[in-house]
């Protein structure tokens, strides 16, 4: 990385481990003043990140070459890609296609037409950490027909969600919500182990947010609260997952296709 670039506190470890997050945190951080503005300009950077690597997705691209431009749209800017070397983590992002359901490790495979292709971005400065971004926003459902409804799926399973955030809302409310858009139009939520989180001085900390009903999630929604919502849908009606042997790409246990739509969002009044 460019000399300047403020790192987290893995970017260097041999295992990747984050100190700061081994200690956590008790209590959701409420950020204000300078430090929910730098949130603020994290997450637009991170946004430019994305946009940046959407514009490059086409049949025939391949995650090594998306990972490039991330990596360069990242030293352009003086910023570090948040997933590079967290628990050693080989490349700057996730690129999660058809029955990969999160943490894919880019490589050589090219992009098809019809492809579902989820690209998970976030970044760190100065101190924070932007989260995720609707990545797949623009790019998520290819093709016609069925993968174009099961794309609007995911993403109205996280507009169900953004519609209760407010001060005051339970945390544990949100997944109900997701589920119930969810199984409307046959589809499953992935229940365990992945589910959204607070972000900022942390890549991942406080309060955990289960996309499915019934769940056990602590606390309450107040202003200056920054997290993430992330559901995960497979098609049909099994949400189980399994993980390939490089210990991070996780996958539909049925091998049909999944999908996502995430997002990172700040509570206010």
């Amino acid at each position: 990385m460019p000399e300047g670039t403020l790192l987290p506190d893995y970017a260097l470890q041999a295992d990747g481990s984050s100190a700061c997050e081994r200690q956590g945190l008790k209590e959701v951080p409420v950020l204000e003043g300078k430090d929910l503005e730098t949130m603020r300009r994290a997450c637009k950077l991170g946004r430019e990140v994305l946009d940046t690597a959407a514009r490059f997705m086409r049949p025939g691209v391949t995650g090594d070459e998306i990972d490039r431009v991330v990596y360069q749209a990242c030293i352009d800017r003086k910023i570090y890609p948040s997933p590079l070397n967290y628990y050693r983590f080989p490349k700057t992002l996730c690129v999660s296609a058809n029955e990969v359901i999160c943490h894919g490790i880019p490589d050589c495979r090219p992009c098809e037409e019809g492809d579902i292709v989820n690209l998970d971005i976030s970044i760190y400065f100065e101190g924070f950490h932007s989260g995720r971004l609707p990545s797949s926003a623009d790019r998520r459902a290819q093709g016609e027909g069925g993968r174009a409804a099961f794309g609007k799926t995911a993403y109205n399973a996280l507009f169900a969600a953004a519609q209760m955030i407010r001060p005051g809302t339970f945390y544990r409310d949100l997944g109900a919500a997701i589920q119930s858009e969810a199984s409307k139009n046959g589809c499953a939520v992935v229940t365990t182990p992945y589910c959204g989180h607070g972000v900022g001085k942390l890549f991942h900390g406080p309060p955990k947010v289960p996309h499915y009903k019934k769940n056990k999630a602590v606390g309450i929604m107040k202003p200056g609260h920054v997290f993430t919502v992330e559901p995960m849908l497979n098609l049909g009606g099994n949400g189980g997952d399994r993980t390939w042997p490089d210990n991070w790409t996780a996958v539909t246990r049925d091998g049909k296709r999944s999908a996502q739509f995430e997002h990172t969002f700040l509570v206010t009044e």
